[in-house]
Order: C-alpha cells, then sequence, then structure tokens
C-alpha cells in the first residue's frame, strides 16, 4: 500500500468534488476535523489506516473503488516522471498568486517524497500553513521571502531552504516578477 500513499490527497479531492461534496460534510462523516481533510487533499499529511478507511466510507465508497482510481507502481528499480505528466495542482482553495505544478512523488517506508514547482506571484496571498513533512526549496528564478514562525529569510535565485513544516509558514514575493521555485516534501505519517 505504500506505493499509494502520495496519490490519497489527488484521489480524495478528486471524488469528494465529483461528488459535490463539502469538505466539512466528508469530516463530519468521518468523525475527524475539517482542517485535517483539507491537509490531506493538498498533500500536506498523510491519515493513518484507520481514518483513512473512515474518509472512504465517508465519500459513499469502498475500499477498492477509492484504489483503483490511484496509479500503480511499475515495480522497476527506478521511476521516471516526464514533463508532459506534471500537472497544475491545487492547494488552498483561498491562496491568491500560488501554482504549484506537481512533478513526481513517491512512498518510501514510512517516508513520502513529492516534488513540485511553485510559482509565487508578486502579491501573492495566503494565510501561514503547517505540513506534516519537512521542506526543501530551492529558488530557480526571482527571489521571495520566506516567513517561518517569527522569523523571514529572502531567498534569491540559487538560494535553498529546509525546514521543519511543522512550523507555520508562508513564502512573500514583495518583488515585480514570478518567483519560481523547486519544492521538495519529505512526508510522515501522522495520526489525527
Amino acid at each position: 500500500m505504500q506505493d499509494y500513499l502520495i496519490g490519497l490527497g489527488k484521489r480524495l479531492k478528486e471524488i469528494r468534488k465529483k461528488n459535490n461534496l463539502r469538505i466539512n460534510t466528508v469530516a463530519a462523516n468521518a468523525e475527524v476535523s475539517n482542517g485535517l481533510i483539507s491537509r490531506i487533499e493538498n498533500g500536506r499529511t498523510i491519515p493513518s489506516l484507520p481514518v483513512l478507511i473512515n474518509i472512504i466510507q465517508a465519500l459513499g465508497m469502498e475500499v477498492p473503488e477509492f484504489f483503483n482510481g490511484i496509479p500503480k507502481s511499475n515495480k522497476n528499480n527506478f521511476i521516471v516522471s516526464r514533463k508532459a505528466d506534471n500537472s497544475i495542482i491545487e492547494k488552498e482553495d483561498d491562496a491568491k498568486g500560488f501554482e504549484y505544478q506537481y512533478l513526481f512523488g513517491k512512498q518510501v517506508s514510512s517516508v513520502g517524497f513529492e516534488a513540485v514547482l511553485l510559482q509565487v506571484q508578486p502579491g501573492s496571498e495566503r494565510q501561514k500553513v503547517e505540513t506534516d513533512a519537512y521542506e526543501y526549496k530551492y529558488i530557480l528564478t526571482g527571489e521571495c521571502s520566506y516567513i517561518i514562525g517569527e522569523d523571514e529569510v529572502l531567498l534569491e535565485e540559487g538560494d535553498s531552504l529546509f525546514f521543519d513544516g511543522r512550523i507555520p509558514h508562508v513564502p512573500v514575493n514583495r518583488g515585480t516578477v514570478p518567483s519560481k521555485m523547486l519544492v521538495i516534501y519529505f512526508l510522515f505519517q501522522k495520526d489525527e
């Protein structure tokens, strides 16, 4: 089942939206918080197995049906991620000026790995978020300030940053051009 873990959030959001279900409805039926559903959908945490089963049932699905929609591993010793497969993914619904492009994801033992390209527009807006992951950022173009807890650090092209995503954080682009960065999440499982 480890190969499936990274695709859970994407699959959950896809089914919830297809069935016109609100986050609070799924959360109430699964007996979890709205925040947990949002964090799973946005790739910011991985639920425990009992919580995942409750969520799947709250979607009105059987467990096998849920997993049939998640791509399966090819069982090779390597994984190739083709540019054509790098889709735009939606994270927080209330974020303005943020574009995440999915690059790669894989669950290895108890640590999940996901890579995205993030473009932060000048004047972008979002509240601080927490991610159940260690995060690595590499600035490809432009510059961007990162607020982590109460600290702020300016990152310019070629700079990188690694931090514990459980600390509330947000990137802020105070410049005049978009900032593009490679973001790698090293996710870990968390029970609620």
